[in-house]
Protein backbone atom coordinates (compact mmCIF):
# COMPACT_ATOMS: atom_id res chain seq x y z
CA UNK A 1 0.00 0.00 0.00
CA UNK A 2 2.61 2.26 0.56
CA UNK A 3 4.12 2.25 -2.87
CA UNK A 4 0.60 3.27 -4.27
CA UNK A 5 0.64 6.05 -1.89
CA UNK A 6 4.17 6.93 -2.80
CA UNK A 7 2.56 6.88 -6.43
CA UNK A 8 -0.33 9.23 -5.31
CA UNK A 9 2.21 11.77 -4.01
CA UNK A 10 3.98 11.73 -7.33
CA UNK A 11 1.00 12.15 -9.35
CA UNK A 12 0.12 14.98 -7.62
CA UNK A 13 3.69 16.24 -7.97
CA UNK A 14 3.50 16.03 -11.64
CA UNK A 15 0.26 17.89 -11.55
CA UNK A 16 1.40 20.93 -9.89
CA UNK A 17 4.06 21.31 -12.41
CA UNK A 18 1.47 21.07 -15.03
CA UNK A 19 -0.75 24.15 -13.64
CA UNK A 20 1.66 25.94 -13.84
CA UNK A 21 0.68 27.33 -17.45
CA UNK A 22 -2.62 28.35 -15.87
CA UNK A 23 -3.91 31.84 -16.99
CA UNK A 24 -7.49 33.88 -17.50
CA UNK A 25 -9.83 34.00 -15.50
CA UNK A 26 -13.20 32.73 -16.44
CA UNK A 27 -15.45 33.16 -13.60
CA UNK A 28 -17.16 35.70 -11.71
CA UNK A 29 -13.87 38.39 -11.02
CA UNK A 30 -10.52 36.70 -11.47
CA UNK A 31 -11.49 33.43 -10.28
CA UNK A 32 -10.90 30.23 -12.29
CA UNK A 33 -13.77 27.38 -12.40
CA UNK A 34 -12.37 25.39 -15.13
CA UNK A 35 -11.42 22.14 -12.54
CA UNK A 36 -12.95 19.30 -14.54
CA UNK A 37 -13.53 18.50 -17.84
CA UNK A 38 -16.96 16.36 -17.21
CA UNK A 39 -18.32 19.29 -15.10
CA UNK A 40 -17.40 21.75 -17.79
CA UNK A 41 -19.89 19.77 -20.23
CA UNK A 42 -22.36 20.72 -17.57
CA UNK A 43 -21.79 23.65 -16.81
CA UNK A 44 -20.53 22.76 -13.20
CA UNK A 45 -23.76 21.60 -12.75
CA UNK A 46 -23.96 18.81 -9.72
CA UNK A 47 -20.16 19.47 -9.51
CA UNK A 48 -20.60 19.55 -5.62
CA UNK A 49 -22.60 15.98 -5.77
CA UNK A 50 -19.67 14.44 -7.92
CA UNK A 51 -21.02 14.74 -11.01
CA UNK A 52 -17.94 16.69 -12.31
CA UNK A 53 -16.15 13.19 -11.88
CA UNK A 54 -12.86 13.00 -9.70
CA UNK A 55 -12.53 16.41 -10.13
CA UNK A 56 -15.68 17.15 -8.02
CA UNK A 57 -12.98 17.41 -5.16
CA UNK A 58 -12.73 21.23 -6.09
CA UNK A 59 -16.24 21.94 -5.16
CA UNK A 60 -16.76 19.48 -2.48
CA UNK A 61 -13.65 16.78 -1.04
CA UNK A 62 -16.38 14.26 0.23
CA UNK A 63 -17.04 13.11 -3.21
CA UNK A 64 -14.14 11.49 -2.92
CA UNK A 65 -15.40 8.43 -1.65
CA UNK A 66 -17.73 7.84 -4.40
CA UNK A 67 -15.48 5.72 -6.26
CA UNK A 68 -13.54 2.83 -5.33
CA UNK A 69 -9.79 1.81 -5.99
CA UNK A 70 -7.43 3.99 -6.99
CA UNK A 71 -8.32 6.52 -9.99
CA UNK A 72 -6.98 9.53 -11.47
CA UNK A 73 -8.02 12.19 -13.28
CA UNK A 74 -6.44 15.27 -15.23
CA UNK A 75 -7.55 17.68 -17.21
CA UNK A 76 -6.58 20.42 -19.92
CA UNK A 77 -8.51 23.51 -20.58
CA UNK A 78 -8.07 25.99 -23.49
CA UNK A 79 -9.49 29.20 -23.01
CA UNK A 80 -10.17 31.87 -25.88
CA UNK A 81 -11.25 34.93 -24.32
CA UNK A 82 -11.93 38.22 -26.63
CA UNK A 83 -13.10 41.55 -25.16
CA UNK A 84 -12.97 44.70 -26.20
CA UNK A 85 -13.25 48.36 -24.13
CA UNK A 86 -14.73 51.32 -26.24
CA UNK A 87 -13.61 54.66 -25.80
CA UNK A 88 -17.06 56.85 -24.59
CA UNK A 89 -17.57 60.60 -24.10
CA UNK A 90 -16.16 61.75 -20.69
CA UNK A 91 -13.15 60.39 -21.41
CA UNK A 92 -10.67 63.41 -20.73
CA UNK A 93 -9.11 65.34 -23.84
CA UNK A 94 -5.81 63.86 -25.00
CA UNK A 95 -6.53 60.64 -23.70
CA UNK A 96 -9.60 60.41 -25.31
CA UNK A 97 -7.78 60.67 -28.66
CA UNK A 98 -5.90 57.36 -28.17
CA UNK A 99 -8.46 55.23 -28.78
CA UNK A 100 -9.88 51.60 -27.86
CA UNK A 101 -8.05 49.00 -26.00
CA UNK A 102 -7.94 46.58 -28.45
CA UNK A 103 -8.55 42.99 -27.94
CA UNK A 104 -7.46 42.86 -24.47
CA UNK A 105 -8.14 39.21 -24.26
CA UNK A 106 -5.58 36.46 -23.84
CA UNK A 107 -5.55 32.12 -24.66
CA UNK A 108 -4.72 30.30 -22.15
CA UNK A 109 -3.82 26.47 -21.41
CA UNK A 110 -5.56 26.19 -17.52
CA UNK A 111 -4.52 22.65 -16.27
CA UNK A 112 -5.68 20.85 -13.14
CA UNK A 113 -5.68 17.49 -11.83
CA UNK A 114 -7.75 14.82 -8.75
CA UNK A 115 -6.22 11.56 -7.94
CA UNK A 116 -8.90 9.23 -5.24
CA UNK A 117 -6.95 6.13 -3.20
CA UNK A 118 -9.28 3.99 -1.26
CA UNK A 119 -7.45 3.22 1.73
CA UNK A 120 -10.07 0.75 2.79
CA UNK A 121 -14.46 0.15 3.18
CA UNK A 122 -14.66 3.87 5.27
CA UNK A 123 -11.49 5.80 4.05
CA UNK A 124 -10.04 7.82 1.24
CA UNK A 125 -7.06 9.80 1.08
CA UNK A 126 -7.25 12.30 -2.42
CA UNK A 127 -5.47 15.17 -3.83
CA UNK A 128 -6.45 17.88 -6.47
CA UNK A 129 -4.56 20.49 -7.82
CA UNK A 130 -5.23 23.47 -9.69
CA UNK A 131 -5.36 26.79 -10.54
CA UNK A 132 -8.30 28.82 -8.38
CA UNK A 133 -7.23 32.30 -9.28
CA UNK A 134 -5.88 33.90 -12.60
CA UNK A 135 -6.00 36.49 -15.08
CA UNK A 136 -4.61 38.16 -18.16
CA UNK A 137 -6.08 41.12 -19.66
CA UNK A 138 -3.85 43.26 -22.35
CA UNK A 139 -4.97 46.04 -24.08
CA UNK A 140 -2.58 48.24 -27.04
CA UNK A 141 -0.07 50.00 -24.82
CA UNK A 142 -1.28 53.34 -26.22
CA UNK A 143 -4.68 53.93 -25.40
CA UNK A 144 -7.67 56.08 -24.10
CA UNK A 145 -7.58 53.81 -20.70
CA UNK A 146 -3.89 53.41 -20.74
CA UNK A 147 -3.78 54.83 -16.90
CA UNK A 148 -5.49 52.71 -15.58
CA UNK A 149 -4.43 49.23 -17.02
CA UNK A 150 -2.04 48.58 -19.47
CA UNK A 151 -1.49 44.78 -18.69
CA UNK A 152 -2.57 42.64 -15.60
CA UNK A 153 -1.78 39.19 -15.10
CA UNK A 154 -2.61 37.23 -11.98
CA UNK A 155 -1.45 33.43 -11.58
CA UNK A 156 -2.56 30.79 -8.89
CA UNK A 157 -1.09 27.30 -7.97
CA UNK A 158 -3.48 25.52 -5.44
CA UNK A 159 -2.46 22.02 -3.60
CA UNK A 160 -5.47 20.44 -1.29
CA UNK A 161 -5.21 16.63 -0.26
CA UNK A 162 -7.92 15.50 1.67
CA UNK A 163 -9.23 12.88 3.93
CA UNK A 164 -12.69 11.45 3.04
CA UNK A 165 -14.64 9.12 5.30
CA UNK A 166 -17.47 7.36 4.56
CA UNK A 167 -19.98 7.34 7.80
CA UNK A 168 -22.50 5.07 6.54
CA UNK A 169 -24.45 3.71 3.14
CA UNK A 170 -25.95 7.15 2.90
CA UNK A 171 -23.28 9.81 4.40
CA UNK A 172 -19.70 10.70 3.76
CA UNK A 173 -17.85 14.02 4.97
CA UNK A 174 -14.61 14.92 4.53
CA UNK A 175 -11.91 17.97 5.12
CA UNK A 176 -8.42 18.84 3.87
CA UNK A 177 -5.65 22.00 3.77
CA UNK A 178 -4.84 24.29 0.84
CA UNK A 179 -1.70 25.52 -0.28
CA UNK A 180 -2.12 28.46 -2.36
CA UNK A 181 0.41 30.25 -4.51
CA UNK A 182 -0.48 33.82 -5.46
CA UNK A 183 1.33 35.98 -7.79
CA UNK A 184 0.19 39.31 -9.99
CA UNK A 185 1.77 41.58 -12.04
CA UNK A 186 0.10 45.13 -12.68
CA UNK A 187 1.18 47.88 -15.25
CA UNK A 188 -0.38 50.88 -15.82
CA UNK A 189 1.14 54.35 -17.66
CA UNK A 190 1.99 56.76 -14.72
CA UNK A 191 1.46 60.34 -15.88
CA UNK A 192 3.73 62.50 -14.11
CA UNK A 193 3.19 65.32 -15.59
CA UNK A 194 0.97 67.10 -17.82
CA UNK A 195 3.79 68.04 -20.11
CA UNK A 196 4.18 64.50 -20.75
CA UNK A 197 1.74 63.85 -24.09
CA UNK A 198 -0.31 61.01 -23.30
CA UNK A 199 1.24 58.76 -26.22
CA UNK A 200 4.45 58.78 -24.09
CA UNK A 201 3.74 57.93 -21.08
CA UNK A 202 6.09 55.74 -19.40
CA UNK A 203 5.21 52.59 -17.16
CA UNK A 204 4.73 51.71 -13.49
CA UNK A 205 4.25 48.09 -12.17
CA UNK A 206 2.99 46.69 -8.72
CA UNK A 207 4.02 42.87 -8.93
CA UNK A 208 4.73 40.16 -5.67
CA UNK A 209 3.95 37.02 -4.69
CA UNK A 210 3.41 34.84 -1.38
CA UNK A 211 2.11 31.54 0.01
CA UNK A 212 -1.10 30.89 1.98
CA UNK A 213 -3.08 28.40 3.78
CA UNK A 214 -6.65 27.50 4.24
CA UNK A 215 -8.87 24.23 3.93
CA UNK A 216 -11.47 22.74 2.76
CA UNK A 217 -14.55 20.70 3.94
CA UNK A 218 -17.62 18.98 3.27
CA UNK A 219 -20.59 16.39 2.83
CA UNK A 220 -22.35 13.40 0.83
CA UNK A 221 -25.79 12.39 1.02
CA UNK A 222 -26.78 9.93 -1.15
CA UNK A 223 -30.46 9.16 0.57
CA UNK A 224 -31.26 6.63 -2.10
CA UNK A 225 -30.56 4.74 -4.91
CA UNK A 226 -29.97 7.29 -7.98
CA UNK A 227 -29.91 10.47 -5.67
CA UNK A 228 -26.59 12.18 -4.45
CA UNK A 229 -26.92 15.32 -2.01
CA UNK A 230 -23.05 17.77 -1.89
CA UNK A 231 -22.68 20.63 0.12
CA UNK A 232 -19.14 21.90 -0.17
CA UNK A 233 -16.56 24.55 0.84
CA UNK A 234 -13.54 26.17 0.00
CA UNK A 235 -11.89 28.46 3.11
CA UNK A 236 -10.49 31.97 1.98
CA UNK A 237 -6.92 32.45 1.77
CA UNK A 238 -5.14 34.99 3.53
CA UNK A 239 -2.27 36.65 1.40
CA UNK A 240 0.59 38.78 2.60
CA UNK A 241 1.93 39.71 -0.76
CA UNK A 242 5.20 41.07 -0.47
CA UNK A 243 6.98 42.59 -3.62
CA UNK A 244 7.77 46.00 -5.49
CA UNK A 245 6.35 49.16 -6.61
CA UNK A 246 8.26 50.01 -9.39
CA UNK A 247 8.20 53.56 -10.87
CA UNK A 248 9.61 55.31 -13.85
CA UNK A 249 12.63 57.51 -13.11
CA UNK A 250 11.72 60.41 -14.27
CA UNK A 251 12.23 62.51 -11.46
CA UNK A 252 15.08 62.89 -8.23
CA UNK A 253 12.44 63.24 -5.64
CA UNK A 254 10.21 59.91 -6.73
CA UNK A 255 11.65 56.36 -5.02
CA UNK A 256 11.65 54.12 -8.69
CA UNK A 257 11.73 51.15 -6.73
CA UNK A 258 9.92 50.41 -3.12
CA UNK A 259 9.30 47.17 -1.28
CA UNK A 260 6.21 46.86 -0.40
CA UNK A 261 3.15 44.46 0.73
CA UNK A 262 -0.67 43.90 0.25
CA UNK A 263 -2.64 41.55 2.45
CA UNK A 264 -5.72 39.92 0.36
CA UNK A 265 -8.06 37.78 1.11
CA UNK A 266 -9.61 35.40 -1.74
CA UNK A 267 -13.36 34.46 -1.52
CA UNK A 268 -14.39 31.71 0.02
CA UNK A 269 -16.90 29.55 -1.87
CA UNK A 270 -20.38 27.31 -0.74
CA UNK A 271 -21.26 24.87 -3.37
CA UNK A 272 -24.07 23.30 -3.81
CA UNK A 273 -25.52 20.40 -5.87
CA UNK A 274 -27.92 17.61 -6.81
CA UNK A 275 -28.03 14.95 -9.31
CA UNK A 276 -30.74 12.54 -9.71
CA UNK A 277 -31.35 9.46 -11.77
CA UNK A 278 -34.27 9.97 -13.63
CA UNK A 279 -33.77 6.67 -15.53
CA UNK A 280 -30.89 3.79 -15.71
CA UNK A 281 -29.39 5.76 -18.27
CA UNK A 282 -29.85 9.60 -17.62
CA UNK A 283 -29.28 11.74 -15.01
CA UNK A 284 -30.05 15.55 -14.04
CA UNK A 285 -27.99 17.88 -12.20
CA UNK A 286 -28.61 21.25 -10.55
CA UNK A 287 -25.76 23.02 -8.92
CA UNK A 288 -25.53 26.81 -7.10
CA UNK A 289 -22.37 28.32 -5.70
CA UNK A 290 -21.39 31.29 -3.67
CA UNK A 291 -18.56 32.95 -3.96
CA UNK A 292 -17.78 35.51 -1.27
CA UNK A 293 -16.31 37.93 -3.24
CA UNK A 294 -17.05 40.94 -0.64
CA UNK A 295 -14.60 39.96 1.12
CA UNK A 296 -12.05 41.96 -1.33
CA UNK A 297 -12.72 46.03 -0.63
CA UNK A 298 -10.20 48.81 -0.85
CA UNK A 299 -6.76 46.95 -0.62
CA UNK A 300 -3.76 48.77 0.79
CA UNK A 301 -0.39 48.59 -0.81
CA UNK A 302 2.08 49.37 2.17
CA UNK A 303 5.53 50.57 1.93
CA UNK A 304 7.82 47.41 3.87
CA UNK A 305 9.97 50.17 5.44
CA UNK A 306 7.68 52.40 7.12
CA UNK A 307 4.04 50.58 7.14
CA UNK A 308 2.78 53.23 5.03
CA UNK A 309 0.21 53.11 2.23
CA UNK A 310 1.50 53.98 -0.66
CA UNK A 311 -1.10 53.05 -3.37
CA UNK A 312 -4.14 51.33 -3.17
CA UNK A 313 -6.09 48.18 -5.42
CA UNK A 314 -9.88 50.09 -4.79
CA UNK A 315 -11.51 46.44 -5.94
CA UNK A 316 -14.76 46.65 -3.85
CA UNK A 317 -16.13 43.84 -5.18
CA UNK A 318 -19.40 42.97 -4.76
CA UNK A 319 -20.31 38.59 -4.24
CA UNK A 320 -20.91 36.47 -6.54
CA UNK A 321 -23.71 33.74 -7.49
CA UNK A 322 -24.05 31.11 -9.95
CA UNK A 323 -26.90 28.75 -11.12
CA UNK A 324 -26.44 25.76 -13.18
CA UNK A 325 -28.42 23.10 -14.60
CA UNK A 326 -27.50 20.23 -16.40
CA UNK A 327 -28.08 16.34 -17.75
CA UNK A 328 -26.30 13.31 -18.95
CA UNK A 329 -27.26 10.50 -21.35
CA UNK A 330 -25.79 7.38 -21.31
CA UNK A 331 -25.98 6.50 -24.94
CA UNK A 332 -24.31 3.23 -24.97
CA UNK A 333 -22.25 1.30 -22.17
CA UNK A 334 -18.72 3.34 -23.86
CA UNK A 335 -20.42 6.54 -24.45
CA UNK A 336 -21.90 9.18 -22.62
CA UNK A 337 -23.37 12.44 -23.32
CA UNK A 338 -24.34 15.74 -21.34
CA UNK A 339 -25.07 19.37 -21.27
CA UNK A 340 -25.88 21.98 -19.30
CA UNK A 341 -26.29 25.91 -19.11
CA UNK A 342 -25.46 28.20 -16.04
CA UNK A 343 -25.77 31.56 -15.32
CA UNK A 344 -23.83 33.71 -13.41
CA UNK A 345 -24.06 37.30 -10.99
CA UNK A 346 -20.45 38.85 -11.23
CA UNK A 347 -19.51 40.46 -8.47
CA UNK A 348 -18.58 43.78 -10.64
CA UNK A 349 -20.97 45.98 -12.12
CA UNK A 350 -20.76 49.41 -13.09
CA UNK A 351 -19.83 50.42 -9.32
CA UNK A 352 -16.56 48.77 -9.23
CA UNK A 353 -15.86 47.95 -13.32
CA UNK A 354 -12.41 48.43 -14.01
CA UNK A 355 -10.21 48.83 -17.11
CA UNK A 356 -8.38 45.95 -16.17
CA UNK A 357 -11.19 43.47 -15.54
CA UNK A 358 -14.36 44.84 -17.22
CA UNK A 359 -16.56 41.69 -15.98
CA UNK A 360 -20.53 41.63 -16.26
CA UNK A 361 -22.95 38.48 -15.84
CA UNK A 362 -22.21 36.40 -18.35
CA UNK A 363 -24.64 32.90 -19.00
CA UNK A 364 -22.82 29.66 -20.37
CA UNK A 365 -23.51 26.86 -22.40
CA UNK A 366 -21.97 23.63 -22.58
CA UNK A 367 -21.65 20.42 -24.13
CA UNK A 368 -19.36 17.26 -23.50
CA UNK A 369 -18.87 13.82 -23.98
CA UNK A 370 -17.04 11.01 -22.04
CA UNK A 371 -15.63 7.64 -24.47
CA UNK A 372 -14.98 4.60 -22.50
CA UNK A 373 -11.71 3.80 -23.81
CA UNK A 374 -10.86 0.32 -21.89
CA UNK A 375 -11.87 -0.86 -18.56
CA UNK A 376 -8.75 1.46 -17.39
CA UNK A 377 -9.23 4.51 -19.22
CA UNK A 378 -11.97 6.88 -19.88
CA UNK A 379 -11.52 10.29 -22.49
CA UNK A 380 -13.32 13.24 -22.05
CA UNK A 381 -13.93 16.40 -24.08
CA UNK A 382 -16.16 19.62 -23.48
CA UNK A 383 -16.81 22.73 -24.91
CA UNK A 384 -18.54 25.80 -23.66
CA UNK A 385 -19.25 29.28 -25.03
CA UNK A 386 -19.89 32.19 -22.59
CA UNK A 387 -21.93 35.44 -23.50
CA UNK A 388 -20.72 38.04 -21.33
CA UNK A 389 -23.13 41.05 -20.90
CA UNK A 390 -21.97 44.62 -22.10
CA UNK A 391 -21.02 46.83 -19.06
CA UNK A 392 -20.07 50.33 -18.74
CA UNK A 393 -17.14 51.63 -16.60
CA UNK A 394 -16.25 54.96 -15.44
CA UNK A 395 -13.06 55.45 -14.05
CA UNK A 396 -11.24 58.57 -12.54
CA UNK A 397 -11.37 61.24 -9.48
CA UNK A 398 -14.54 61.18 -7.20
CA UNK A 399 -15.14 57.09 -8.28
CA UNK A 400 -15.09 54.10 -6.19
CA UNK A 401 -12.80 53.17 -8.56
CA UNK A 402 -10.07 56.06 -9.39
CA UNK A 403 -6.44 56.59 -9.88
CA UNK A 404 -4.99 55.27 -7.02
CA UNK A 405 -5.01 51.61 -8.94
CA UNK A 406 -1.56 51.78 -9.32
CA UNK A 407 0.37 55.41 -9.07
CA UNK A 408 -1.84 58.58 -8.31
CA UNK A 409 -1.18 61.19 -10.89
CA UNK A 410 -0.48 64.56 -10.10
CA UNK A 411 -3.59 65.32 -12.99
CA UNK A 412 -6.81 64.06 -12.68
CA UNK A 413 -7.64 62.12 -15.52
CA UNK A 414 -11.14 60.39 -16.29
CA UNK A 415 -12.02 56.98 -18.19
CA UNK A 416 -15.13 56.48 -19.63
CA UNK A 417 -15.87 53.18 -21.58
CA UNK A 418 -18.59 50.26 -22.67
CA UNK A 419 -16.85 47.01 -22.45
CA UNK A 420 -18.25 43.71 -24.24
CA UNK A 421 -16.68 39.69 -23.94
CA UNK A 422 -17.12 36.55 -24.76
CA UNK A 423 -14.98 33.28 -24.82
CA UNK A 424 -15.04 30.14 -26.62
CA UNK A 425 -13.44 27.30 -23.96
CA UNK A 426 -12.56 23.59 -25.25
CA UNK A 427 -11.43 21.17 -22.63
CA UNK A 428 -9.64 17.55 -22.84
CA UNK A 429 -9.16 14.97 -20.04
CA UNK A 430 -8.80 11.34 -19.12
CA UNK A 431 -9.55 9.30 -16.24
CA UNK A 432 -7.38 6.29 -15.44
CA UNK A 433 -7.94 3.30 -13.00
CA UNK A 434 -4.31 1.87 -11.60
CA UNK A 435 -5.00 -2.03 -10.65
CA UNK A 436 -8.26 -3.72 -10.12
CA UNK A 437 -11.50 -1.41 -8.64
CA UNK A 438 -12.07 -2.74 -5.15
CA UNK A 439 -15.06 -2.77 -4.11
CA UNK A 440 -16.76 -0.91 -0.86
CA UNK A 441 -17.76 -2.99 1.19
CA UNK A 442 -20.96 -1.95 2.85
CA UNK A 443 -20.60 0.57 6.18
CA UNK A 444 -22.39 -0.27 9.59
CA UNK A 445 -25.69 2.22 10.30
CA UNK A 446 -24.85 4.55 12.56
CA UNK A 447 -27.27 3.34 15.77
CA UNK A 448 -27.50 -0.27 15.76
CA UNK A 449 -30.42 -1.93 17.77
CA UNK A 450 -28.44 -4.90 20.41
Amino acid sequence: MMGNVRALALAGVSGAVLVLGAGDAMAGAFGIREQSTIAAGLADAGAASGAGGVSSMFWNPATVTMRPGWISEQNFTFINLSGDIRTQPGTSPGFAALGNSGDIGQGAVVPSGATSYQLNDRLWIGLQIGAPFGLVTKPNPVWAGEVYARSSRIFSLNINPVIGYKVNEWLSVAAGPTFEYFKLNLKSAFPFSPLIPPANLPTAILKGESWGVGFTAGVLVTPWAGTSIGVGYRSSVNHGIEGLLLLPPINPLITPKAAVKAVLDTPDKLSFGITQAISPVARVNFGFEWDNWSRLGVVPVRSLVTGAAVQALPLNYKDGYTYSVGAEYDWSPALTLRGGVSYEQSPIDFSNRSARLPDADRINVAIGASYRWSEKLTLNAAYSHLFVDRGRLLAGPGRDYDSRYIAAPAIPITFAGVAEGSADIVSVGFRYVFGEPAAPVAAAPLVRKY
